[in-house]
């Protein structure tokens, strides 16, 4: 069975019914950051395994909570997850070490809220930024990832559009 995957990020304390029903049938949901209130992450579905990681506008409860950094290993694929990490081939500051050093197939952040999903063939790895859900920031469409893991590999992955910044569904 393939493990589905929900990726969101930068919600800024916001997050709405539209996410939280393209949530309902992943196994797990992600965050990479800047959450802004914990009560975004009281509001999604607390049956799925839930990872997330901080941003530079969390305070120092998310930041006890959730980690800067997630390394791990998921049906056979590695990931590693961050909120600032750049975009290929200009990685912020620091990152493109932690790819060489762990050696992600896929490699995922936030914080620029512009969705992209672009491979990166200096590292071998999969980048994959899912956008901003949030209403704060200069993105025009609110974004998120949903893909799966299964035998080594992501598949199925979609965009989905939650509709533009600025408009309450």
């Amino acid at each position: 069975m393939p493990l589905k995957i929900g990726l969101i990020s930068d919600s800024h304390s916001y997050i709405d019914h539209q996410v939280i029903r393209h949530l309902q049938d992943v196994d797990e949901i992600w965050h990479a950051g800047d959450i802004g209130d914990l009560a975004v992450m009281h509001s999604l579905p607390q049956t799925k395994i839930i990872r997330a990681v901080y941003g530079n506008i969390d305070g120092i409860e998310i930041q006890q909570r959730y980690p800067e950094w997630i390394e791990v290993e998921l049906e056979g694929v590695r990931i590693l997850m961050t909120h600032i990490g750049g975009k290929p081939p200009r990685y912020a500051k620091g990152v493109k070490a932690k790819i060489k050093s762990f050696g992600p197939q896929l490699f995922i952040c936030g914080h620029s809220h512009i969705c992209k999903v672009e491979f990166d063939s200096q590292s071998q790895c999969l980048y994959m930024n899912p956008g901003a859900i949030g209403q704060q920031g200069f993105h025009q469409m609110r974004t998120m990832l949903l893909f799966e893991l299964f035998a080594g590999k992501i598949e199925n992955l979609r965009v989905v559009e939650l509709g533009k910044r600025g408009m309450n569904l």
